[in-house]
């Protein structure tokens, strides 16, 4: 098997050594429910009840009375919010459900083999075919399979019931949400098949060209053994068949074997982040010359460097990581994310400049992967946020009143491993990952781990006790390091082409103990005063920011040394749960909001990170003069006393929104996020104020001046003083008209649609001040899935068709039907114009 190698030594003292890797991702219909057999999903109709239920399982249960739904389904976001329930999850509550299925299992699929296959189920879930349980599966983010062959009746129906119990609701630090919020999957598969997530491939870069070599694993179900042929074809992104493998495999009767082979491609397109070319990998199982499985996944060529001196390449380009971090739900949808809305909202990260994600922290939706592969995204792909101890969970409010202690912890000793394996086989093949995580911040001091480095003094650089001291009682840090060898074991044994990481919040704490010389290479939260002592004192160390702020002064730790490879912000879309207060959905720091639009501190990013030219706008009260400040989430607060007091006061904020709406006089702040070497504002066609360089300190440049009603622009200017970006806001007049200003117009069946609105006044321009409320009105074959308008103070129900916009902007997530033909939307509120449209199902 290849290995990578990383290059930890100083740069004069050595060369610089690559690590190899590519993988293949499957066609999502195939990879998706686990890479083997016939699949198809077994979402619609599903028989369900929020309550527990005894004998829920059994055959004979009358379920009439059942609410009807279909997967994936998340049924804690469609309850009420409560000041009542925990801010850890979002106010939002848990429970015990129950979901019924009948499955009718054709009479000529005897003799094959049935299994049922989860993509997740949150959490504690049982699962039972016809009365019999086929097996317990607590973890919530974990894709699970079950053979189901022994109990199913075929020529019949047979029932299929699954218990969740989510009880613990405040079992997390984020909104995890509730059920089956995934796909499943129905498996038909010959006696003898591919294993489960069986193919497994990774290219090995050579003096000339690749070898992408490949171990395939079949099971035998047969009471005899077989002689299989294994044949492996591989097309390039034309479809053009460019090599090809066969080779033999004896299995024993109800064994399974493994056989590895070899693909020579001479020049092969690489993967990149700008030419993400995929190639397909066709894999056949032949019995006695009789085809009994195949499966078809994608793949991807390309070779990754990380040396502890120069940071991170990418087939052998030197670049910086522009990463986001980001959670599994999507605002009112819940946990329960369709494909089209990741694709948007991956689209729209990438056009702002980021090339990487973190998954925080667990394994996220196939899907995800598949479109990082497709966009050309980087992966940091994580599984844990704790390990053998609870952490805090804030009940009241962000990192206030007293905490709760449930969470994952209970079943980590007998699962943990189980779980990581099962994500590094599900997720291998895909080339967008770049490195594994086996855990964020679980060496968070004295939550729950502590040392006597806590007291400071002596040559800790401590200068007072850290997060009250060392606590004896408290579970001791030295454990981190024998969790951390294990769980890295098992990484290696499944895929040794990829990096080992993690997020370490007590840097400090945990360079104590063994868990950092544990992992390849090394993730800081949050501690960039660290960077240069800890390169200094351990030169071997590959360091990067797994977890950092969006002030400037983060990105300028990374862009001023080499040796840091690039950033992770918190966090790229808003996310429900680590609530502040009542009333707050969620957290708010996003560089896209709930509904996936782009934020002000999105446009920041963009000045910070997007290769093209561009220019923004925003606007708020000049600040010390009887103005709010702009800061509105408590991340941002934050941000504020880490720059030593009112940020507002003291550097513009990256907060300003478009709005150009206020009294006669007032003086007002209007601040320019932009690239370009200067910038100059006008005012109705006037130059305002003289031309501002670039502010390399703040990144933003900004003019104090007294408002007037009219057209406010900024002009971005190269060095030689060229327009090359330009930006303008408008004031409005009163809300006038409901606008359509996003939507496909035809559509797959099945698809999810995603139509935004913005509410304008008479002449067409934006209203960003309405908080009008909207009702959507749909008539044909589709039902709405929710509406979001991103605004993180409102409480209100989220389970019908009516809510109030924010900023004047909403939009609606419609699932369409399986019938051809048109779909009538209609939205409409209280004096304002209506906006009608259609969608058409191909």
């Amino acid at each position: 098997m290849t290995t990578f190698i990383l290059n930890t030594m100083n740069t004069m003292k050595s060369k610089f050594f690559g690590l190899l890797f590519a993988s293949f991702a499957g066609v999502s219909s195939l990879f998706a429910q686990g890479g083997f057999g016939q699949a198809e999903k077994m979402n619609q109709n599903w028989k369900f009840v929020l309550q527990d239920v005894e004998n829920g399982e059994q055959v004979d249960l009358n379920d009439q009375w059942w609410q009807t739904v279909d997967l994936p389904h998340d049924w804690s976001v469609k309850q009420q919010l409560s000041p009542t329930l925990a801010s850890a999850t979002g106010y939002l509550p848990g429970g015990i459900g129950w979901y019924r299925k009948q499955l009718f299992v054709p009479k000529e699929r005897e003799g094959k083999k049935v299994y049922l296959y989860f993509e997740g189920v949150y959490n504690r879930s049982e699962v039972f075919v016809n009365g019999v349980s086929l097996g317990k599966r607590p973890n919530g983010y974990i894709s699970f399979m079950y053979d189901a062959t022994p109990h199913i009746k075929y020529g019949e129906d047979n029932l299929v019931a699954v218990r969740v119990d989510h009880s613990q609701s405040a079992d997390s630090r984020w909104y995890t949400g509730s059920g089956i919020y995934r796909d499943v999957w129905l498996v038909y598969a010959n006696p003898v098949h591919l294993a489960q997530w069986g193919v497994y491939a990774w290219p090995e870069k050579q003096k000339k060209g690749y070898h992408l070599n490949i171990e395939v694993e079949v099971e035998n179900g047969n009471s005899q053994s077989s002689v299989l042929t294994i044949q492996n074809e591989l097309f390039s992104p034309d479809n053009k068949l460019v090599a090809k493998s066969s080779e033999k495999l004896k299995v024993e009767a109800n064994q399974s074997g493994k056989v590895q082979s070899q693909l020579k491609v001479a020049s092969p397109e690489l993967w990149s982040l700008e030419n993400p070319s995929l190639y397909v990998l066709k894999t056949s199982v032949y019995r006695n010359g009789q085809l009994v499985d195949e499966t078809s996944t994608q793949t991807g060529f390309r070779h990754f460097t990380f040396d502890a001196d120069k940071g991170f390449a990418l087939n052998g380009e030197w670049m910086k990581i522009k990463g986001v971090c980001l959670h599994h739900d999507a605002g009112v949808l819940g946990s329960a994310v369709p494909r089209e809305v990741w694709e948007r909202r991956l689209r729209t990260l990438k056009e702002i400049g980021v090339n990487a994600i973190r998954t925080s922290h667990n394994p996220q939706a196939t899907d995800v992967y598949e479109l990082c592969d497709e966009l050309g995204l980087l992966v940091m792909n994580e599984a844990f946020d704790e390990w053998e101890f609870p952490k805090r969970k804030w009940l009241q409010g962000w990192n206030v009143g007293t905490p709760g202690f449930q969470g994952s912890f209970d079943f980590f000793e007998e699962w943990g491993e189980q779980d990581l394996a099962d994500m590094i086989r599900r997720d291998r093949n895909h080339p967008s990952i770049f490195a594994w995580s086996i855990g964020n911040e679980v060496d968070y001091p004295n939550d729950p781990y502590s040392h006597p480095v806590l007291d400071g003094g002596g040559e800790t650089g401590f200068t007072q006790p850290i997060f009250g001291g060392f606590k004896e009682d408290a579970p001791d840090a030295m454990r981190l390091g024998d969790i951390a060898k294990r769980l890295v074991k098992v990484v290696k044994q499944y895929d040794q082409s990829r990096p080992t990481t993690a997020g370490l919040a007590g840097v400090a704490m945990s360079n104590q103990t063994a868990y950092p010389f544990a992992l390849d290479i090394t993730g800081y939260n949050y501690t960039e005063s660290l960077y240069d002592s800890d390169h200094a004192k351990y030169p071997n160390r590959v360091i990067f920011g797994s977890e950092n702020r969006h002030d400037p002064e983060a990105w300028k730790a990374v862009t001023s040394r080499e040796f840091i490879f690039g950033q992770f912000l918190w966090t790229g879309i808003d996310y429900l749960g680590e609530s502040g207060r009542w009333p707050s959905r969620g957290f708010y720091s996003g560089l896209l909001d709930f509904g996936g639009f782009i934020k002000p501190r999105g446009y920041f990013r963009q000045s910070l990170w997007s290769e093209k030219s561009m220019a923004y706008l925003g606007t708020y009260p000049t600040p010390g003069r009887g103005s709010q400040s702009q800061m509105k989430d408590v991340w941002s607060q934050l941000e504020a006393e880490q720059a030593g007091g009112n940020q507002a006061e003291r550097v513009p904020s990256m907060d300003a929104w478009p709005i150009w709406n206020y009294g006669e006089g007032q003086l007002i702040r209007v601040v320019c996020y932009t690239n370009t070497a200067s910038a100059r504002l006008l005012l109705n066609g006037e130059q305002v104020g003289e031309p501002q360089n670039y502010n390399e300190k703040t990144g933003m440049i900004f003019w104090d001046i007294p408002y007037a009603p009219g057209k406010i622009e900024v002009v971005g200017m190269d060095k030689s003083g060229r327009q090359v970006s330009h930006y303008a806001v408008q004031s409005s007049g009163r809300p006038h008209a409901i606008k359509v200003i996003e939507s496909d117009e035809k559509m797959e069946r099945g698809a999810v649609a995603q139509v935004a609105i913005q509410i304008v006044d008479e002449a067409g321009i934006p209203v960003m001040l309405s908080d009008d409320e909207v009702t959507c009105l749909i008539d044909g074959d589709a039902r709405l899935l929710g509406l979001e308008a991103s605004n993180n103070s409102d409480m209100s129900d989220y389970s019908d068709n009516k809510q109030r916009v924010f900023h004047g902007r909403m939009i609606a997530y419609i699932q369409l039907g399986d019938t051809p033909g048109e779909i009538k939307l209609r939205f409409s509120a209280n004096w304002l114009k209506s906006a009608e449209m259609k969608l058409t199902i191909q």
